[in-house]
C-alpha cells in the first residue's frame, strides 16, 4: 500500500508541470553506500561471525542427533521395549532442542534479527543523516533510494547524489577521527 501511495505521489508530481519544473529530485543507491561504508562492513563481519558460530553449534547438534539415531537404528531390534522408548524419547528431545535453537538464533524474532538491528540501525541512521544534510545543502525537494524497491524507469545521472552522500559520510568519519585523537583530548 505504501509503495502504491508513493507511485501515485510521483505520478501526480510528474503530471503537474509547474510543480515538476520547480522541484529538484535526487536519488541515492543505499546498497552502494553500504558497500563502501566501513561501519556497515564491520557490522556485516560481526554478523557473519555470529552466523558461523551458531551454524557450527547447530551442525554439531544435528550430527549428534544423527549419530544417536544411526546407533539406535542399528540396535533397535535387540533393544528392550523400555530401551527403545527411552532412546526414541531422547531423540525427540534432541530434535526439539535443535528446533528451539534454530528458532532462538535464526527465527523471525531471533537473536540474529535483534543483533542485525542493533548493529545496522546506527549505520542506517548515519546514512540517513548524511542524505538529509546533502539534500538540504544541495536544495533537493525529493530524494529516493533506488535500492529499496522504488522502481525507477529512468533517471539522469545528474540527479544521483550517492557520491555526495559518501563524501558527507567521509567528512563525518574524518571529524570523528580528529575528535578522538590524543592531541584533541
Amino acid at each position: 500500500m505504501r509503495r502504491i501511495s508513493l507511485f501515485l505521489f510521483i505520478g501526480a508530481l510528474l503530471t503537474s508541470q509547474s510543480l515538476f519544473s520547480q522541484s529538484k529530485i535526487g536519488y541515492v543507491d543505499s546498497d552502494a553506500i553500504m558497500e563502501q561504508l566501513q561501519d556497515a562492513q564491520d557490522a556485516r563481519q560481526q554478523l557473519d561471525a555470529l552466523i558461523q558460530e551458531w551454524q557450527g553449534e547447530l551442525t554439531k547438534m544435528e550430527r549428534d542427533w544423527k549419530t544417536k539415531y544411526d546407533d539406535y537404528d542399528k540396535k533397535k531390534l535387540v533393544l528392550t521395549e523400555q530401551q527403545r522408548v527411552d532412546t526414541e524419547s531422547d531423540l525427540m528431545k534432541m530434535e526439539q532442542k535443535i528446533t528451539e535453537f534454530r528458532e532462538k538464533k535464526f527465527g523471525t524474532n531471533g537473536e540474529l534479527f535483534q543483533k542485525q538491528d542493533e548493529l545496522m540501525k546506527p549505520v542506517q541512521n548515519k546514512v540517513f543523516t548524511a542524505v538529509q544534510r546533502v539534500a538540504k545543502s544541495e536544495d533537493y525537494d525529493f530524494v529516493f533510494d533506488r535500492s529499496s524497491g522504488v522502481m525507477m524507469l529512468f533517471a539522469k545521472e545528474q540527479y544521483d547524489i550517492t557520491t555526495l552522500v559518501l563524501k558527507e559520510l567521509k567528512i563525518d568519519a574524518g571529524k570523528s577521527k580528529t575528535q578522538t585523537t590524543p592531541e584533541n583530548r
